[in-house]
């Protein structure tokens, strides 16, 4: 019999990856009987759920009000580009030769090129958040893989933040489609460059937008 916590982690499982792929944003309220009700689970599983994810950084609980997708600050951007470099570029660095898992990284670019020629901004995004996934598990851990889903979900919030989400997502595209090359080089080397850079950039537009939409 499945204990109540493991299918509280399941459940935190598919709401981290919900949040992940966009579909909830930040500052609205999960409503517990929604989706108990669809996920098929009982409230204190339900409950239990968005106390793991609460200690991720992903939800915010309000007294008297519920349950909330958190609305990070900019400080967060900072300091969640500051892992991303260490743990992305890391991975890239260690690269000698054509990876295993190429044939992954190359799908999620096509994902990407799938969705931009369909004009599917969110989608694009999803997809370059997966691309990004599988940079991290060029590391060949568990841990840093299971550290990256939490990263990159808060990372979708702060996306949110964007007013034009196509001029955001699609110049990285092409620079996706760049690191991939350096990857299939076994260039890690290079690929660590335009990664850093790639990072550098993204993290100051979205500090850049932050200050635009602050009072």
């Amino acid at each position: 019999m499945i204990s109540r916590t493991s299918t509280a982690e399941r459940v935190a499982g598919v709401l981290r990856t919900r949040i992940a792929e966009g579909f909830f944003l930040p500052g609205v309220r999960l409503s517990e009987q929604d989706i108990g009700s669809a996920l098929g689970v009982s409230r204190n599983t339900l409950r239990e759920a968005f106390r793991l994810l609460t200690h991720e950084r992903l939800l915010t609980h309000e007294l008297n009000r519920g349950v909330f997708v958190r609305v990070l600050p900019v400080e967060d951007v900072v300091d969640l580009y500051k892992v991303r470099k260490v743990v992305e570029c890391s991975a890239v660095r260690a690269v000698t030769e054509k990876p295993p898992t190429f044939g992954k990284l190359a799908r999620l670019v096509e994902d990407g090129r799938v969705a931009e020629r369909s004009e599917r901004w969110q989608d694009l995004g999803t997809a370059n958040i997966r691309f990004h996934s599988a940079i991290a598990e060029l590391s060949g851990s568990e841990r840093i893989d299971e550290l990256m889903r939490g990263i990159l979900a808060e990372l979708r919030l702060v996306f949110h933040m964007m007013a034009d989400p196509r001029r955001f997502h699609e110049p990285y595209l092409k620079r996706n489609a760049e690191i991939l090359e350096r990857i299939e080089a076994g260039d890690g080397l290079g690929a660590e460059k335009l990664l850093a850079q790639y990072l550098t950039d993204a993290e100051n537009q979205l500090v850049e937008a932050y200050a635009e939409r602050s009072p």
